[in-house]
């Protein structure tokens, strides 16, 4: 490969590089979520191998979050580092010169002279020396290169800016010269150039219609062949359950029932329709774990977690009922603690601990996807009021932001002070609840 060559590919392997060492992913990370092999995109940043499709080098560029420019960029060393492999596969041995000459359109022989022999100069004049074939062949890859970019900045100025593509569009939405007709494989045009015959069939007219009216087609991408329509609605999922108990075990709910009518404590699984059933209201203390999931590869952003308290009131009245049985476990997670008796209680991250060894804390903002779900933990406490409070979680995915609500099925998560009730244990032996000490 002649040194020109392999500066094109160089230049878009360290591109790959800059991008790669932006992220705090590893070559084995961003491998699992392009569904690549790890050696294989190792050689791509290193220059050793160029990829032949430019899907992979796209989904590569979203994972590492590059700006518009930073793919067009890509896009433009990825078309040179190409030609640069093909041609260092397909170079003619130096006897071809004069063959590549003559088809870049240099002739070899003078077309005055039949025999082939080369032309004498004129007196006085210096001989003409063709220039070298593989700078002629790269003045025409970087034609074919700025013919390209200018179509696709073309087509990217001519889309309103919500319609312009994100970090998940295909290939097509990152190179829009790709887009055709369908069933013609020709590129398909924004604008008619030819006037329409006056007895031109229904398909002709409609085609007429939609070149002739390119703001309204470019406001529905949908009706555009092989282009995608921009991303809507939500892009994640989540799921909540606050019941969950501290080590698995302990937890205390207050119900307005003698110890005589309340049933045995149930296991951890059970415990919402235990509770439900009870008309129980956790005491002092609610554990909610949210599950949050992409619904497709592309990474959705958690950037901020805030509570919202919209009701405090005295205290519930009744018995404090304690789960636990004296166990518990040496596996504390990490989670976000949150004050419910503050006037404005925020979501704080808090390290967890497993047998000693620290859990460092959740800092956000954090990314998610389909493959890449992520489990919260909020532990909201109080030893003042009867609170209604639920969460909000801020995301933000290919230029877009939103706020989700996360509560209890609709209603607020609700949390009432066990401070002066009285509060009972339940005893495994008597198989009865007793006054708990």
């Amino acid at each position: 490969m002649s040194e020109v060559q392999d500066d094109d590919v160089q230049e878009f392997a360290a591109l790959l590089r800059r991008l790669k060492d932006r992220t705090d992913r590893s070559y084995g990370q961003l491998a699992r979520r392009l569904t690549m092999n790890t050696s294989t995109l190792h050689r791509y940043c290193a220059g050793d191998a160029v990829p032949l499709d430019f899907a992979p080098v796209e989904r590569f560029a979203a994972l590492c979050e590059a700006t518009p420019e930073e793919r067009l960029e890509l896009h433009r060393l990825w078309i040179l580092a190409v030609a640069a492999r093909q041609r260092a596969r397909t170079a003619s041995p130096p006897a071809a010169d004069s063959a590549l000459s003559s088809a870049d359109g240099s002739p070899a022989n003078s077309p005055d002279s039949p025999s082939g022999a080369p032309e004498a100069p004129a007196p006085g004049k210096p001989p003409h020396r063709p220039r070298p074939w593989y700078r002629r062949r790269r003045l025409l890859v970087s034609a074919a290169v700025a013919t390209a970019l200018l179509a696709t900045l073309g087509s990217l100025s001519a889309l309103p800016d919500d319609d312009r593509p994100r970090a998940s569009d295909s290939v097509q939405g990152a190179d829009p010269t790709r887009t055709t007709d369908a069933g013609t494989g020709r590129p398909k045009s924004t604008k008619s150039t030819s006037p329409t015959p006056t007895a031109a069939s229904p398909s002709a007219k409609a085609s007429k219609k939609s070149s002739a009216e390119p703001t309204e087609s470019a406001a529905k991408p949908s009706e555009k062949a092989g282009q995608k329509q921009p991303p809507v609605g939500l892009p994640l999922t989540w799921s909540a359950n606050s019941h969950v108990w501290q080590a698995g075990c302990g937890h205390d709910y207050v119900i307005a029932k003698s110890p005589e009518q309340v049933p045995p404590p149930p296991v951890p699984q059970d415990a919402g329709t235990w509770a439900a059933t009870q008309n129980a209201v956790h005491g002092g203390q609610t554990m909610v774990e949210i599950s949050v999931q992409g619904r497709t590869s592309t990474a959705v952003v958690l950037d901020a977690l805030r509570v919202r308290v919209v009701g405090r009131s005295a205290p519930v009245e009744g018995t404090s009922y304690a789960m636990d049985n004296g166990c518990g476990g040496a596996l504390t997670p990490r989670y976000f603690d949150v004050d419910l008796d503050k006037d404005r209680p925020i979501a704080r991250p808090v390290d967890g601990n497993d047998t000693g060894t620290p859990i460092p804390a959740m800092k956000l903002p954090y990314r998610v996807s389909a493959e890449d779900p992520e489990v919260l933990l909020v532990d909201a406490q109080t030893e003042s009021c009867d609170c209604s409070w639920y969460l909000e979680l801020d995301w933000s995915s290919q230029g877009r932001t939103g706020t989700v609500r996360i509560d209890d099925h609709g209603r607020p998560f609700r949390t009432t002070s066990i401070e002066g009730l009285p509060s009972y244990g339940y005893d495994t032996s008597a198989r009865k609840w007793v006054p708990y000490s």
